[in-house]
């Protein structure tokens, strides 16, 4: 996978196969029977599933859950027009892009049901691809997702690039027991599943052992007493928590589909911690982040409070109305779930300083912002937040809706309601927007951030990570003992504050993470251990690392049809001085993403070391065909000229 001369580390020379590491027999035993399976004995909540955005998330066109209108109607914009009609009673596209050329697309199936719909086109066969013009469900209207990008037909960011692919973004969230089957060598996919759109087997897990359990057969032992490999309702919230976080969370998969439910997150995802462009300093949404990383910054988690306490997880609703959903704990009455409540009324002006009934007066608008993703779908930020517009770090709830007001205006009224509040301390997201900008100098108030056990755990990983910047024996010592902390997401983000220690503090130090419970830990470390020599190993240790690498080069192959995959191997080739493996990975990442502009000056560069100064040059006009603008190209044009 990294070229010929891979022999200098032995253990990346592993090929990564299935049979490497084997499933139990008890889930190689299970199977998936589909939901329609359930509806006989679960009728109420087969029905309220049925119409949940959940059973929609995708459908098949014969079903009949289109919404839009192909009646001969149109979209133009920039350059670009689509005909939507219908073709002997189906519906197709005709598309004409900016180059000009026309194609007639069929609809393959369809994806939601509100407030928007979308549409998916099979450009190749097995190779699904979501069209960015949709229908707006509200409006009756077609619209385009990012009017304002212009995307001519050759940029990765165009619907039919590796960034809008159906079966490697999107489809594991929004179908059951599925599996992508990416092949490498020919480009193309054979994906499966068991059914499309979130069934009950995508919470439940394979349901044939229920089967056989409702006729008496004993279930085995490592699934639940009904025959489930999760168990849900039994007060485990966590792992309830963790099952609905697969899919409503930023972060990179680690397998290639559907992680059967019950497995650990941390098992199947690498979690984005609160980065630059993903969140704001403080902590609140930016980019479409999913709710879960939000929620792990609120005090809500932090007590105990689940998915399921606020929503119904058959149709998906609240599970209460209005206020009504925060003063099921939030009230005189408290809850005897959470004995930490503070007991008060909540919903009176005494609390919200709002006209009662009015939109200011809902808890939501005060402690859940809400933002636009894909064009009319606003999502509310689940951190649960007391509003701080004193900090001036990004949005307020309280300029969202006086927008005729600053946040000084803002802060000054609060500080009049709450003049004795402990809710103006010193926060995280102050020293989180002097790293993001460059404008910290001493990293000490990161490790304070990242030691302070009263941090929310996402908090603290996203210290270590801002201080990869800052990367320093001291600091590698410093953050130490976040290698053995509870939390997951923290021993991962703290292991690679290691690479500055001496060899033989680093290998101390991250060999107990190889045998980690949690793959994304284990993961993580492997990686680190790439560039450690295996001399500095002893036999035993060398049989942990290999294993783990196995495992990560396992998880790689899984996403070889993404761009930063081979952004990572070109850099690893690079770290082995492999330049003609690293010429091959950067030379993937421009064929899948042309426009992916740190690639190119790289593969100039390699192919001026592996082929000399001519093929650098032709490398180089290939480049600035596509980035004519490039400054980095355009500093090599001129090194070249001379």
């Amino acid at each position: 996978m990294i070229g010929s001369r891979t022999s200098c580390i032995p253990w990346l020379a592993v090929i990564f196969l299935a049979s490497f590491f084997p499933l139990p027999q008890a889930v190689m035993a299970q199977s998936y029977i589909g939901s329609e399976a359930c509806v006989d004995c679960h009728k109420d909540i087969a029905d309220s599933w049925k119409a949940s955005h959940h059973a929609l998330a995708w459908t098949e066109v014969s079903e009949g859950s289109i919404q839009a209108d192909f009646n001969d109607t149109s979209y133009e914009d920039d350059g670009m027009s689509v005909l939507f009609s219908n073709k002997d009673g189906a519906p197709v596209a005709t598309v004409t892009e900016k180059d000009g050329m026309t194609t007639e697309y069929s609809v393959h199936s369809v994806v939601g049901i509100e407030p928007l719909q979308q549409y998916l086109f099979e450009t190749e066969p097995g190779r699904l691809q979501s069209f960015d013009v949709v229908w707006d469900t509200d409006a009756g209207r077609w619209f385009h997702l990012y009017p304002d990008q212009d995307l001519p037909p050759d940029d990765g960011l165009h619907w039919s690039g590796p960034y809008k692919n159906w079966n490697t973004r999107c489809a594991e969230c929004h179908a059951t027991g599925f599996v992508k089957n990416y092949d490498p060598v020919s480009r193309s996919y054979a994906s499966v599943h068991s059914e499309i759109g979130v069934g009950c087997e995508a919470c439940h897990g394979p349901g044939s052992a229920h089967i056989e359990w409702t006729n008496g057969k004993a279930v085995n032992e490592s699934l639940s007493e009904f025959g489930f490999p999760i168990n849900w309702g039994i007060g485990d919230t966590e792992a309830e928590i963790q099952q609905c976080a697969g899919c409503h969370s930023r972060r990179e998969a680690l397998e290639d589909g559907n992680p059967l439910p019950g497995t650990p997150y941390h098992d199947a995802y690498n979690l984005a911690v609160l980065r630059p462009g993903l969140y704001h300093s403080d902590g609140q949404i930016l980019d479409e982040v999913y709710v879960y990383g939000s929620f792990l910054q609120s005090r809500m988690y932090d007590k105990g409070v689940g998915c399921m306490d606020c929503h119904n997880p058959h149709s998906a609703n609240l599970v209460a109305e209005g206020n009504g959903i925060c003063t099921q704990c939030h009230s005189p009455a408290g809850n005897p779930k959470f004995p930490s409540l503070i007991r008060k009324t909540y919903d009176a002006p005494e609390h919200h300083h709002h006209e009662d009934g009015s939109d200011g007066a809902q808890c939501k608008s005060c402690h859940m912002i809400e933002r636009v993703y894909m064009g009319n779908d606003w999502r509310r930020d689940h951190s649960f937040r007391i509003p701080r517009p004193d900090l001036e770090l990004g949005p307020d709830a309280c300029t969202d809706c006086h927008q005729d007001k600053d946040q000084r205006w803002a802060a000054a009224n609060i500080e009049t309601w709450y003049p004795a509040s402990t809710r103006r301390a010193t926060h995280f997201g102050s020293a989180f927007d002097d790293a993001a900008t460059g404008q910290l100098q001493d990293p000490e108030i990161l490790l304070e951030i990242a030691n302070d056990p009263q941090n929310a755990g996402i908090v603290r990983a996203t210290a270590l990570y801002l201080l990869q910047a800052f990367g320093s024996a001291e600091i590698a010592a410093a953050t130490a003992e976040s290698l053995s902390d509870p939390d997951p997401l923290i021993r991962a983000n703290a292991v690679a504050l290691q690479r500055e220690a001496t060899l033989t503090d680093r290998i101390e130090r991250l060999e107990p993470l190889l045998s980690d419970p949690l793959r994304n830990v284990r993961l993580t470390t492997a990686k680190e251990f790439l560039l450690i020599p295996a001399g500095a190993l002893s036999p035993a240790q060398q049989v942990v690392v290999q294993k783990s690498m196995a495992d990560w080069q396992k998880t790689m192959s899984n996403r070889l049809d993404f761009p930063e995959t081979h952004l990572v191997l070109g850099g690893l080739a690079l770290s082995l001085r492999n330049s003609q493996a690293a010429e091959g990975a950067f030379r993937e990442v421009v064929r899948l993403d042309p426009q992916r502009a740190e690639a190119w000056p790289m593969l100039v560069q390699l192919a001026h070391i592996n082929r000399g100064p001519q093929a650098a040059i032709q490398t180089l006009d290939e480049a600035l065909k596509i980035l004519p603008n490039d400054p980095n190209l355009k500093q090599l044009a001129n090194q070249y000229a001379r």
